[in-house]
């Protein structure tokens, strides 16, 4: 299906847990509920809650590193990859070196101020949160199941944690990135749609396609005739719509790829 033609990639999730950052929904995937955006803008009280739990599960995210298949993608540019599509905030497929990635869901290591749109280095923001509240309990790992796949962890002691504002305006930060309930930025849909048009097969790797952010592309695409392969670990929304279906892991079955085409 691949050889000799032009194909982009569309990960979720399950593309980042061997890099130890787990899924939302896979086999091995701890049940959570994630901060709603209206949730989030509602009240101080609940971007304490986010900033909390988000300040601890930062010690993970900011860590983690890119895994077999991140860098077999890399690779796999030699075998007409034609470009990514991430609904990952991770940051794992541009520290990897792959080339021309859509992070359809924003960046976790960047925050943005809501009040007038001031971008900072998340890590800057990371150490003036440390430095508010140095009595937060931090263990040293962060165990699969306080952890989420944008970085929002569990913690209980969060009322009392101070929150650090926008330096330029004093306004509410927020990670730039797209919360449950909150809209993809449309240039970012059109650009993927873009890419998705110019290739002859979209790969899905890693994603159960749940959300419509992903889902939309498999569908476009069907529509149009145009071959898809879903390579993921369980049942996935698309699988009906699924050309060919590899239910098996991103790392191993890249790995493979690169062997038979790359090589």
């Amino acid at each position: 299906m691949l050889r000799g033609h032009t194909w982009v990639a569309l990960t979720g999730a399950g593309m980042s847990t061997d890099s130890g950052i787990p899924d939302y929904r896979g086999p091995t995937a701890i049940r959570a509920t994630p901060m709603m955006f209206g949730e989030f803008v509602s009240s101080a009280e609940a971007q304490r809650r986010y900033w909390a739990r988000s300040f601890l599960g930062w010690r993970r995210i900011g860590h983690a590193r890119p895994n077999t298949g991140h860098r077999a993608l890399v690779e796999l540019e030699r075998a007409r990859l034609a470009g990514l599509i991430t609904q990952n905030v991770d940051g794992l497929h541009d520290a990897a070196g792959s080339a021309g990635v859509i992070n359809l869901h924003g960046e976790i290591a960047v925050v943005i101020c809501l009040d007038c749109g001031e971008r900072t280095s998340r890590r800057a923001v990371q150490d003036r949160l440390g430095r508010l509240n140095p009595d937060l309990d931090q263990p040293s790992v962060v165990g699969h199941a306080e952890l989420r796949p944008d970085g929002d962890a569990v913690v209980d002691r969060w009322r009392d944690f101070v929150l650090a504002d926008c330096l330029r305006c004093g306004g509410r930060l927020k990670p730039d990135v797209v919360f449950f309930g909150e809209s993809v930025p449309k240039p970012q849909v059109e650009r993927a749609y873009r890419l998705v048009d110019r290739a002859d097969v979209l790969v899905v790797l890693g994603s159960s396609l749940t959300v419509m952010s992903g889902f939309r592309f498999v569908r476009h695409n069907a529509k149009h005739g145009r071959p898809v392969l879903i390579i993921n670990r369980g049942s996935t929304r698309g699988d009906h719509l699924a050309t060919i279906k590899i239910d098996s892991g991103c790392s191993e079955t890249l790995a493979s790829l690169v062997d038979r085409l790359a090589a």
